[in-house]
């Protein structure tokens, strides 16, 4: 990009403090960092400033020239009132930059810009540093700590993108993701996110004309994908915390406790293993509730007889695991409660063996809805191959990451992808079959990694057949005493 672009972008040149501001970020920070950073980061397991750098790099690589990439950070959430959900990064933002605080914008151009002549092909805006926010939130970064994570080394704060003259006639191409919902003004804030977007579309015309709110998002999906050694040792620890929550909740599962007990002791493990966060939602459905796919209330009782379905997964350092296992509250499967099981597993097992790269990414599918379809007509729970969609009505695969539906590209499966495996059968009372098999509902799920020659079941260490799994339950748990013995 020409120079004459400088001062389109850049009213700070007229002042002296902005370059003597760029020259120490710029200059001194390799040598200032690692006490910083220690404020922001507690573990020394994060993705590495060059695995970022690598990714700014490989989407520079793929945009049209002359273009520039914009995208923000994701909104502060109100839970209620005066209160907040904890913060959670824009996945693609935080695999761009590690950056993991609001309000703050990244800007990679495909062709440089000459800075005090440096050549300059990106710019991350974060906010200013402020004393009194720090007093009730915590420590805010520095330019100097956000170089330090993102391998960025033009870091400026939020005024300056405020202040800058850039439109999209500098450009041939402006790519973005189109804002995520729910982004609110915070009048306390002058330049929070819904300043910083308001910003942009002012300054760009938006949508502008030259705009192109597809491609970013298509570049990020073929990056996303195809997961580096970095992103796959994150999903391991994401992967070998959520496990052992489920083995625990195998040994203390009894009647008489409630689903959120239930959930308490996953959830604790998952903490306790130093997990950040739940990766979504627990799925802790017994009984009716195991027949609901993505049932979140987890309040009911649990009865002597009954299923329980335990969709639950761990979030490691942005990186989230997705397991599920179904298990008899009594710790004995009934006949009709196995026979629904073993058949969930036979497609499960069916599914795995086309997870390979090669195939299509609905190969594994196919092969589970050739299985259950076939067994549901054979024990007469269905009367016509088509109505297996009454009680298998989900995928069987997503792909997994920095999101529990992770972005992909649906073509062929490829090595270095992570692939969620999960057939299903949900029969809830008053279906059109037998009473019998009513209110059984079994999903088993596991994270799958596609390698050179085939797959690896990373979450494959969890029992999964019938009888392990009633052998398991039989244990005595790690954590938590077993109540009203």
């Amino acid at each position: 990009m020409p120079d004459l672009l400088v001062p389109a972008f850049f009213l700070l040149i007229n002042s002296m403090k902005y370059i003597l501001r760029f020259i120490f970020i710029y200059c001194f920070s390799g040598i200032v960092h690692a006490q910083d950073v220690s404020q922001l980061r507690y573990e020394h397991d994060f993705l590495t400033q060059s695995f970022h750098k690598n990714r700014r790099e490989e989407v520079r690589k793929l945009m049209p020239d002359s273009s520039v990439a914009i995208l923000f950070t994701a909104p502060v959430r109100n839970r209620s009132n005066d209160t907040y959900y904890s913060y959670h990064q824009a996945p693609s933002f935080y695999y761009l930059t590690g950056f993991t605080q609001p309000n703050a914008v990244l800007m990679i151009f495909k062709n440089p810009l000459k800075i005090n002549n440096e050549s300059m092909d990106e710019i991350l805006f974060i906010a200013q540093v402020e004393k009194s926010k720090e007093l009730w939130t915590g420590h805010m970064a520095t330019q100097i700590e956000a170089t330090e994570i993102s391998g960025v080394k033009m870091v400026l704060t939020s005024h300056d993108f405020s202040i800058g003259t850039f439109s999209n006639k500098d450009f041939k191409s402006v790519l973005y993701l189109n804002p995520p919902t729910g982004i609110a003004d915070d009048k306390n804030d002058s330049l929070d996110l819904f300043e910083l977007t308001k910003i942009f579309n002012e300054k760009f015309s938006f949508p502008p004309p030259n705009g192109d709110s597809f491609l970013l998002g298509n570049i990020l999906k073929r990056l996303r994908e195809v997961k580096e050694k970095e992103e796959l040792e994150l999903l391991r620890k994401a992967v070998t915390m959520t496990c052992s929550a489920h083995l625990e909740k195998m040994k203390v599962l009894k009647p008489g406790m409630t689903e959120y007990q239930v959930q308490a002791v996953g959830e604790f493990v998952f903490k306790n293993s130093g997990a950040e966060y739940v990766g979504y939602a627990s799925i802790c459905g017994a009984g009716l509730n195991s027949c609901i796919l993505h049932y979140e209330t987890n309040r009911k009782t649990l009865k002597d007889g009954e299923l329980i379905l335990l969709d639950m997964g761990a979030e490691y350092h942005g990186y989230t695991a997705d397991v599920t296992r179904t298990l008899p509250v009594n710790g004995k499967f009934s006949l009709e409660q196995k026979i629904i099981y073993d058949l969930v597993l036979q497609a499960r097992d069916s599914a795995l063996t086309l997870c390979k790269p090669g195939s299509d990414f609905r190969d594994p599918h196919n092969a589970a809805v050739e299985i259950i379809r076939k067994g549901l007509l054979t024990l007469g729970i269905i009367h016509a191959e088509s109505e297996y969609k009454n009680y298998f009505m989900h995928g069987t695969s997503h792909y997994l990451g920095l999101d529990v539906h992770d972005l992909g590209t649906f073509g062929k499966l490829k090595e270095g992808n992570v692939i969620t495996v999960e057939p299903g059968i949900y029969i809830p009372s008053e279906s059109k079959c037998d009473p019998k098999w009513w209110n059984i509902g079994v999903r088993i799920e596991d994270d799958v990694l596609i390698t050179r020659s085939g797959h690896e079941n990373l979450s494959g260490s969890l029992p999964v057949k019938a009888a392990d799994i009633e052998e398991e339950m039989k244990k005595a748990p790690d954590f938590f005493l077993q109540q009203n013995k």
